[in-house]
């Protein structure tokens, strides 16, 4: 004869009936705390998540101008013709395109709206649009300008375009 055996070990209780035995949960209060750590967590981290995001967008906006700047450079020697840089403060957009064409909308780089943008150009050059143009032309010199980039806190770069040497740098701009 075959002797059943229980499919739960019991154990037993004071009373001497046969109590079943199951794992540890975890308690109510143990629960809180931890949804409690939790949020906790995200409200410390939703604010420095957004202040990165803002960073990178910053930054990312000064690499793409100098690098506008610098392509256009390099286009302007290797073409034989010149280029301009074109940069439209009011909408936030960027370019490189021949010079004289004007800016096209459609395939200019866009900036955050978070940012502002100012323009210091040679006034000639200033389409009637209130685009800056900074050319650069096939010996490598430019008209020279500055486009300054800033955060809403303060905080920005003035990227300068050299008028004799075409170089492009970045510099902390003066206070106002």
């Amino acid at each position: 004869m075959i002797a059943e055996t229980p499919l739960l070990a019991s154990a037993p209780s004071r009373r001497g009936v046969a109590a079943v035995t199951c794992g540890r949960g975890f308690t109510l209060i143990e629960l809180m705390v931890a949804l409690g750590i939790a949020a906790l967590l995200a409200g410390l981290a939703t604010p420095m998540a957004l202040k990165m995001y803002a960073t990178m967008q910053y930054r990312d906006a000064i690499r793409g101008v100098t690098g506008a700047a610098t392509s256009a450079r390099y286009q302007a020697i290797n073409s034989g013709r010149a280029h301009d840089l074109l940069v439209a403060p009011d909408s936030h957009r960027y370019s490189v395109q021949l010079a004289e064409s004007g800016l096209d909308e459609e395939s200019a780089s866009v900036l955050p709206d978070a940012l502002s943008v100012q323009v210091d150009v040679a006034r000639d050059l200033v389409t009637e649009r209130g685009v800056g143009v900074i050319r650069f032309y096939p010996d490598g010199t430019s008209t020279g300008g500055s486009i300054t980039v800033t955060r809403d806190n303060g905080a920005g770069q003035r990227i300068r375009v050299d008028w004799l040497l075409g170089r492009v740098t970045h510099e902390q701009p003066e206070s106002s």
